[in-house]
């Protein structure tokens, strides 16, 4: 059995992330936090505009947090954490720094996860367009 050894996530990478997700949200006038995870969850790089809300640098990581323990964006996770649905106890069931808000993407190379981007600041829709928008850009 021979398997491939998948190209972590790399700081190039990264800064790759951060700078396509600031040019599409500063294209909508939106001021953002950006952060990108490694598969093991540790910050790799993060930015917070100048007149970001203070908060979406907590926000940001939270999402990217979400989406690599996941292994799915954000945005396709918040009916389910909604009172009447499965995984409703999840955000308070573990102290973990969980937020079902649309803004976190897995990152993912060859098929496997390698990371994940979070983004806040705006309306959660932008969020998640800014962070698919840089993972349009890091796959070229």
């Amino acid at each position: 059995m021979s398997t491939t050894a998948v190209v972590p996530l790399t700081t190039a990478d990264a800064e790759t992330l951060v700078a396509a997700a600031r040019t599409a949200a500063e294209a909508a006038g939106v001021a953002v936090s950006v952060t990108v995870l490694d598969a093991g969850g540790h910050l790799l790089a993060f930015r917070r505009d100048d007149r970001a809300v203070l908060i979406s640098g907590e926000t940001s990581t939270r999402k990217a947090y979400t989406a690599l323990q996941l292994n799915a964006p954000t945005a396709d996770l918040v009916d389910l954490v909604k009172p009447d649905g499965p995984f409703h106890s999840l955000p308070t069931a573990l102290d973990r720094p969980l937020l079902f808000i649309a803004g976190g993407v897995p990152v993912h190379r060859d098929g496997r996860l390698i990371g994940a981007l979070g983004i806040g600041g705006g309306a959660p829709e932008q969020d998640h367009d800014f962070a698919t928008a840089a993972l349009r850009e890091l796959a070229g």
